[in-house]
């Protein structure tokens, strides 16, 4: 069976080595990006399972990203986690079209029980 994979967008590359550890240590391929403005040829290039998305991420932002890649037929379907500290979290993942949210700073427990509810 391949592994499945995740892509993650954050420009904290603290918290990218992190996901990235406890991800890869459960099984799951990861790619990372600290930019978004180039997500629709990340995504077609990568064809991940899942992508985690931050909402201050340099160039367009997240929720430009996710809308960007939610226009896209062929990508629609890719579920979305918006994850940030923002307090208004629960507007702005729907304001992005995201499927779901974890706020920062997130349990790691939360964090991959959404990823494995996408992914199983």
């Amino acid at each position: 069976m391949s592994k499945k994979k995740i892509l993650i967008f954050d420009d904290d590359t603290t918290i990218l080595e992190v996901i990235t550890i406890i991800f890869e240590e459960n099984g799951y391929e990861v790619e990372i990006s600290e930019t978004s403005h180039d997500i629709v040829e990340k995504v077609t290039k990568y064809q991940p399972d899942v992508i985690l998305m931050d909402n201050w991420i340099p160039k367009i932002g997240g929720v430009e990203a996710t809308k960007l890649l939610k226009s896209h037929e062929e990508f629609k379907h890719i579920p979305v986690i918006y994850v940030t500290a923002n307090n208004d979290i629960v507007a702005l993942a729907k304001e992005a079209q995201a499927d779901d949210y974890v706020g920062k700073p997130f349990n790691l427990d939360d964090l991959e029980g959404k990823v494995a509810k996408y992914l199983d």
